[in-house]
């Protein structure tokens, strides 16, 4: 942001046929466009602070999700775009004087230029903002020729050339409307996304999702973590109290993390400072609600959830490994969020994305997202077919219980040995340092 500008360009039709005539590129779409008796305008935007009102404007009537608002891209772009040379490319499809669509999209540099969602890989869901009415206005033949027309455009700005698009975790519905994007040769994401509708009473609601049998485990469960200390649910609203509690989720994920021998999100440039300022920024409190669930002065559970419409949107949670993890602290906090949820008005409880077995115990219904990758010049070419090939290596990896329970057993080992080669060092230093 900074001294970035925001780029501006003239209205172009929603069928152009000067691009519709022109050779198939190597990330055509399907179908055909066809005429339309409408125009559309394309603007593109580097400076978010320049449309950071519009933005705001349209998400409140338009159908999207927490991961396209402008405080959370904003604020990923701030602490992690900016650190990693990410260059917005955020583009507004007008019908007139208002706004039909906002694609918000980035470029990475590298040897390859990579055109990616902004803030595709910590947002859940990747989409565009839709108006209410832009499947009636576009159409899934007219978006064809709009896809063409935007991305014609951002070819035609020096600084938003791309070699490869690689779009990624895309759902298939974007409020009540299909989401356009789909029209592209995509593939399944290898994870899915579950959610469950909860209900207006939360006994009824809890009854109906678990037996007799799973409903008294869970009781003698949190009367021993009772015997432990006082069992609490707390959320937190004073700016040191969350800042505190984010701590404790991050270094009680970064423990997970290296059991089950995966790389820290936390340490990547940036992601700890973006979840930060999510936590702790008085402006982010509608949206992001942090909690806890205390077993005596032990923060046994942590969670980060968001709460956006008629929705609450579970993202990160945590739990602590100590005494207290015998007991399922964090599956008795997941009942509590469960409970709040409901209880403040929400008609439905995202997981998100991610396929742990707990959430397929919850929901009813499993979303399918999908991931596009496509070379647009000779240099994208083995960049694009690397990562096309990786995702349905990992799909199929992650889709065939052996070979994943079998992927994931290995993964936990490495991790294992490489801890205690680490508790070897330490030891070996601690002898010589006495």
């Amino acid at each position: 942001m900074g001294q970035a500008k925001s780029i501006v360009h003239a209205r172009v039709p929603l069928h152009d046929t000067a691009h519709a005539s022109a050779a198939p590129r190597p990330d055509a779409v399907r179908g055909h466009s066809t005429p339309h008796a409408g125009k559309i305008g394309l603007s593109v935007h580097t400076d978010l602070a320049a449309i950071e009102q519009e933005w705001r404007a349209f998400e409140q009537s338009a159908d999207c999700t927490p991961f396209q608002t402008f405080d959370w891209l904003s604020t990923w772009q701030r602490h992690v775009g900016t650190l990693n040379g990410v260059t917005p490319a955020v583009v507004m499809a007008r019908r007139g004087s208002d706004i039909a669509m906002l694609l918000p999209l980035a470029l990475h540099k590298g040897f390859a230029r990579r055109l990616t969602f902004l803030g595709q890989d910590l947002s859940d869901y990747n989409a565009p903002l839709l108006a209410p009415d832009f499947t009636s206005v576009a159409g899934p033949d007219g978006f064809a020729a709009l896809w063409r027309d935007i991305r014609a455009t951002l070819q035609a700005t020096p600084a938003l050339r791309h070699d490869t698009i690689a779009l990624a975790k895309m759902p298939e519905t974007i409020g009540v409307q299909p989401n356009p994007l789909l029209i592209l040769d995509v593939r399944l994401n290898p994870a899915g996304a579950y959610e469950t509708m909860l209900g207006a009473d939360w006994e009824q609601f809890y009854t109906a999702k678990r037996s007799s049998a799973t409903r008294r485990r869970d009781r003698t469960k949190v009367k021993r973590l009772g015997e432990m200390g006082e069992v609490k649910f707390v959320n937190p609203d004073a700016s040191a109290e969350l800042a505190l509690t984010l701590d404790a989720l991050v270094r009680q994920k970064g423990k997970s993390f290296a059991r089950m021998g995966v790389p820290n999100i936390f340490e990547r440039p940036g992601y700890a400072a973006f979840f930060q300022e999510l936590a702790t920024a008085p402006r982010m409190r509608s949206l992001v609600h942090l909690s806890r669930l205390d077993v005596g002065q032990t923060w046994a559970a942590v969670n980060l959830g968001l709460t956006f419409r008629d929705c609450y949107y579970h993202v990160l949670a945590s739990y602590d490994d100590g005494e207290v993890s015998r007991f399922g602290p964090g599956a008795a906090h997941l009942r509590e969020l469960l409970r709040f949820a409901l209880e403040r008005g929400c008609k439905r409880f995202d997981f998100t994305i991610g396929d742990e077995p707990y959430k397929r115990e919850w929901c009813e219904s499993e979303k399918h997202l999908h991931d596009y990758a496509a070379a647009v010049t000779i240099r994208g070419w083995p960049s694009a077919a690397v990562s096309l090939g990786w995702r349905r290596i990992k799909r199929a990896i992650k889709k065939t219980e052996p070979l994943w329970n079998a992927a994931q057993r290995l993964r936990s080992a490495v991790a294992a040995m490489r801890a205690k080669k680490v508790d070897a060092k330490s030891v070996d230093k601690g002898a010589e340092s006495s």
